[in-house]
């Protein structure tokens, strides 16, 4: 297979007449494929069902302090639960919070009370001081823009590298007071799959920034690794109490995809400081989360950390099947071409895919047309809008193997498809 940059016109032509034709085909067959976001598949769902039937009365409600979980009370959550969570994020328990099923909630929450109350005591709501700026590691998550944006406040992309956010450009924009925190997938980042380096973590942590500045370290994928493959990630907690900035980090993560996805349990951590002030807010929001839940998960995994490893790699069985065909598709129908790059994870849940330059709306629109939905083309950043129009977020965990197949083909013949437009029309 040639590259497209060593095909004369008169071959390119051909191609494109070629690779439309195999298109057409997929027009008539009426698809109706989803890989827009990365929901759990129902197979992953089914792994967790026993967990279901794990409480079915009174008598096996019984909790280490004699708590009734049918009952109000109980704001930082059941011991059992944070001391699970404590050994999954390695975290010291007296640090986590338990939350209801939504970690982005929890964000949601926790971000809503910088900017209306400060991030502390001592510290002026981010609506007084006006101005206030955030940073974006992009490719990004969208939903972290969305509460920004909402919030008011002025979104910068930051370039991702491989071992995570371009710190010498992070560590100068840092510099300014209006900056007041910024977003962090810390391990197998969304989109890109990359997690941090130790290096990354340090400097995040040591970094010059105004008091009130707060990292959220939103550590979604902290066990999703796939088979035979993990990376390690730095606590930062840890890091920044190391460097002398213990307030700068506030830890979120839930079992959305480990378990259920709407009906997991997520947590918050942080130093004693940033607890005892999130607590006062949660104190006047709620009277808890659901006890019986986190009860749930408790039994289930007995034996902590041990069963959740090894839930994990029964779920890292049913995953990475499906981002090997998406792999592997890549690697025969585009890999010779040289027309696009992509990420190639440990673990996570989805493919960082970057276009041919300009390309990426008309890649989408292609595969929409053809009956394929995919994120949003801009997703990746803020305010929806890729400088480069060029990447794209691959989520191959919901559909079913066959589906998957043919959704990454017609993906294929329009990544392809958009190339050859752009190359003829130059």
């Amino acid at each position: 297979m040639k590259k497209y940059s060593e095909m004369t016109r008169e071959e390119l032509t051909a191609e494109k007449e070629r690779l439309q034709a195999r298109y057409d085909k997929y027009m008539k067959q009426d698809l109706s494929l989803n890989m827009a976001r990365g929901k759990p598949s129902i197979e992953q769902e089914e792994a967790s069902i026993e967990m279901l039937d794990i409480i079915n009365s009174r008598s096996n409600l019984e909790t280490e302090e004699k708590q009734d979980v049918l009952n109000y009370g109980n704001l930082m959550g059941l011991i059992e639960a944070r001391r699970l969570f404590s050994e999954i994020l390695g975290v010291p328990v007296e640090k986590i919070v338990i939350g209801g099923n939504s970690s982005l909630n929890m964000m949601f929450d926790y971000l809503m009370q910088c900017y209306a109350m400060g991030s502390g005591e001592a510290y002026e709501p981010w609506v007084v001081q006006g101005g206030c700026k955030f940073l974006c590691p992009s490719p990004g998550y969208d939903r972290h823009f969305g509460i920004a944006e909402y919030l008011g406040l002025e979104l910068i992309p930051v370039p991702m590298t491989p071992t995570g956010p371009d710190m010498d450009i992070v560590e100068e924009l840092a510099k300014d007071p209006k900056v007041k925190g910024m977003f962090c997938v810390p391990k197998y980042a969304n989109p890109t799959g990359q997690s941090y380096s130790d290096e990354t973590v340090k400097r995040l942590a040591k970094m010059e920034t105004a008091p009130d500045f707060r990292v959220i370290w939103d550590n979604a994928y902290v066990i999703h690794d796939l088979t035979g493959r993990h990376d390690d990630v730095l606590d930062l907690l840890d890091e920044c109490e190391k460097a002398g900035n213990p307030d700068r980090a506030v830890l979120f993560a839930s079992t959305s995809k480990v378990t259920f996805p709407g009906a997991g349990i997520a947590v918050l951590a942080a130093n004693k400081d940033n607890l005892d002030w999130i607590l006062k807010r949660m104190d006047k929001q709620t009277i808890g989360a659901d006890k019986i839940n986190q009860l749930r998960h408790v039994r289930y995994f007995a034996n902590g950390l041990e069963d959740v490893k090894a839930h994990m790699d029964k779920l890292a069985g049913i995953i990475t099947p499906h981002f090997n065909v998406v792999l592997s598709t890549f690697e025969r129908k585009l890999k010779p071409l040289d027309i696009c790059t992509w990420t190639n994870p440990n673990g996570g849940y989805f493919i960082s895919l970057d276009c041919m330059e300009g390309t990426a709306t008309r890649v989408y629109n292609l595969c929409k047309e053809c009956g394929v939905t995919l994120t949003t083309v801009g997703a990746t950043w803020p305010y929806g809008k890729d400088p480069k129009d060029s990447n794209m977020r691959i989520a191959p965990t919901y559909p079913s193997l066959e589906e998957l197949a043919i959704a990454t083909d017609v993906l294929c013949i329009a990544i392809r498809l958009a190339a050859l437009e752009k190359i003829l029309e130059d």
